[in-house]
């Protein structure tokens, strides 16, 4: 025996409440709620612009440092692994320029010719070392181009305008480096000797 299906009506009262529904949402965002919205993203953008400003500021001091900080250490193991005087820096060409602007290219360069190369710092930063070059000998320690060499020399990096940001690398005698680092949370990196990094 079969059943019949029941029939399914419905009230067309209630089509026409869902179709009304779907009208007011096709409608969208109404003018007063598309600029509470356009307020509220002014208001975040105003408050972290400046936050996000002052960390890429030291995103890019970091990657500097870093990067120079490997350039040493590729000129110190190259020295090591060959025996012989390998050199760090500024290029002119495909050798040591002689000229103490370190806001160039810099360059690894042993009696071959240049092994590694870092690009020029962003222009208006400033990357101070007091001579025009240093040199690792056979065994690794250092010998700057100079007469009567200090015990350690300071590369120094300062973003522009925002020195606050410094930061520096200690290459001492025996060939190690140091990266600064703020020691005493003041927000200001400090030397070895706990001395804040200067910038003119």
């Amino acid at each position: 025996m079969m059943i019949a299906p029941k029939k399914i009506t419905i009230k067309k009262s209630t089509c026409k409440r869902n179709e009304n529904k779907l009208i007011k949402i096709a409608r969208g965002f109404s003018l007063i709620e598309i600029m509470v919205t356009v307020a509220i993203i002014s208001i975040l953008t105003a408050i972290a612009l400046p936050s996000l400003n002052s960390f890429l500021i030291k995103m890019r001091v970091d990657n500097e440092i870093s990067e120079l900080q490997r350039l040493l250490l590729t000129a110190r193991n190259a020295a090591i692994n060959e025996g012989r005087d390998v050199s760090v820096c500024p290029l002119a060409g495909n050798a040591c320029s002689g000229v103490n602007n370190w806001s160039g290219i810099i360059g690894v360069v042993s009696p071959d010719g240049v092994l590694k190369e870092k690009e020029a710092i962003t222009d208006g930063d400033i990357l101070k070392f007091p001579f025009n070059g240093l040199t690792y000998n056979a065994i690794g320690r250092l010998t700057i181009n100079i007469a009567n060499p200090p015990p350690n020399a300071v590369f120094s990096y300062c973003p522009q305008n925002n020195f606050d940001y410094a930061r520096a690398i200690l290459v001492i005698v025996s060939g190690r480096t140091y990266v600064s680092f703020d020691e005493n949370n003041d927000g200001i990196d400090e030397s070895r000797a706990g001395v804040g990094i200067t910038c003119p």
